[in-house]
């Protein structure tokens, strides 16, 4: 995945753009950013983040950054902001998003022999440096921001900082936010608007489908207008946005209370305890736990101070090792409770599978399991926050496949929570994963509980509908 955050202001901006790209640290684990303009060039600084926090590797450099304009970004994959000189000007360049015709884009660029692209340490191409490549060959920033909204098959939203301003162009159907914030000497533009209150900005706007506004310390202007089809990602919601964010109007932690609590109005389980799987499965246990009048406890514990997140490391038996170490059980309140916990989402179900090994062997009677969004069907296609993973590393598919003797020509059957297919599927995963009882959140409850309308919102990776 990842995340961006801009300031333009009166003054210097440089602590602004460090804590508020901070905030962004749960989108993404391998490289931070940072690029200033301090009125005569752009200073920019990069770090590998896999292993030690954004703060940690970029506080040295704040003594040598200094400007009143400034972008910033976490990212799963490539070293960003970049910084370019073209015919337009000098500018630094920071995006986010997916972008799946790569090779087609690159042979359109190459059709101007004079361009070449500089290969990463892993023989990959950068594809921001792309999405500069793209906007470099229009007349005018505005008018390359729109030909990259043209041409990308995916999604990708940008910051671009010329010294002048930062333009700000939110993905064409605004599957990631933008939004901006104010203070009185200070504009910001960021992707989670937690990083508001404590920076002291309150919201100003935020940008609409494929929108582009140009912000400078004097406020913002708009380039050019919104389109008329929104499909943000409902995962923002229920798995990967901060909650304390808001998008769209609707609260991320808000959204997780009213999800947990309609799913408690369709379970009849018995259970002592309502948990859950720290941390974006807790908001929905709450909700749930709410409704249901089974209290809350925290039958087991987070250890956070070394490996905050558990898909830190690159390689997956590593990955599988730490989430295991991190979660450490209370035996008082496990041993002989029928236990439920909420998660956000099962996506290949071996941590989840840990977690519940665990608890047995802590003498948990039983483990019920909640999901709060449906089975994942598909990979997205939108997005990178699992582009590491196969379509066939989803346990929906495994099982799906298990039942089939091989891939289907239609998944839709168990898509549909009415479908016998769809009951034999859930029973499958239940089993593989050793669970007492297992319930996916349904689709249609789910989107009510987003409450913006299914027509703004992306359900791909659950029913394939684009």
């Amino acid at each position: 995945m990842g995340g961006l955050f801009g300031v333009a202001s009166k003054r210097d901006c440089v602590l602004d753009v460090y804590f508020g790209t901070d905030y962004h640290s749960h989108l993404g684990t391998r490289k931070g950013g940072m690029a200033v303009w301090n009125g005569t060039s752009f200073n920019r600084a990069i770090h590998n983040i896999e292993n030690t926090q954004f703060r940690a590797k970029f506080e040295p450099e704040l003594t040598k950054l200094k400007g009143n304009l400034g972008i910033g970004c976490i990212s799963d994959t490539e070293a960003q902001p970049l910084t370019v000189r073209s015919h337009l000007g000098q500018y630094s360049i920071t995006t986010v998003g997916k972008i799946n015709n790569v090779d087609a884009l690159v042979d359109m660029v190459f059709s101007n022999k004079s361009v070449h692209f500089m290969e990463t340490s892993s023989g990959q191409m950068n594809p921001t440096e792309l999405v500069s490549a793209i906007i470099d060959k229009e007349n005018s920033f505005k008018d390359g921001l729109l030909k990259v909204q043209e041409l990308i098959d995916g999604s990708c939203s940008i910051l671009l900082m010329t010294t002048q301003g930062i333009y700000a162009s939110r993905d064409r159907y605004g599957r990631t936010p933008l939004i901006v914030g104010k203070k009185e000497d200070s504009y910001c533009v960021t992707f989670e608007s937690c990083t508001f209150a404590n920076l002291g900005y309150t919201f100003e706007y935020e940008l609409g489908p494929g929108e582009i506004v140009l912000m400078t310390p004097d406020g913002i202007e708009k380039v050019s207008p919104a389109r008329d089809k929104l499909c943000i990602c409902s995962f923002l919601w229920v798995y990967y946005g901060y909650p304390s964010s808001t998008y769209q109007g609707m609260s991320v932690e808000l959204m997780r209370y009213r999800n947990g609590a309609s799913m408690a109005k369709n379970d009849d389980v018995e259970v002592d305890m309502v948990a859950g799987v720290p941390d974006s499965g807790v908001g929905h246990a709450i909700g749930y736990s709410n409704e249901s009048k089974i209290p809350f406890g925290r039958p087991f514990i987070k250890y956070t101070p070394t490996w905050s997140r558990s898909f830190m490391p690159q390689n997956q038996e590593m990955r599988n090792l730490v989430a295991r170490m991190k979660l450490m059980p209370i035996p008082e309140l496990v041993a002989d409770k029928k236990l439920l916990f909420c998660d956000d989402s099962i996506v290949r179900g071996t941590q989840l599978r840990e977690t519940v090994d665990l608890l047995y062997r802590s003498k948990a009677k039983e483990v019920h399991i909640r999901s709060a969004c449906p089975p994942l069907v598909f990979g997205c296609k939108y997005l990178n926050f699992s582009t590491s993973r196969s379509e066939m590393d989803l346990i929906a598919r495994q099982a799906i496949i298990e039942l089939e003797g091989k891939e289907p020509e239609s998944l839709q059957e168990y898509c549909d929570p009415d479908n016998e297919k769809y009951e034999r599927m859930i029973e499958c995963i239940k089993k593989k994963l050793n669970f007492s009882t297992l319930k996916f959140q349904n689709i249609h409850d789910m989107i009510d509980s987003i409450g913006i309308g299914a027509e703004n919102l992306c359900t791909y990776c659950w029913n394939g509908k684009e």
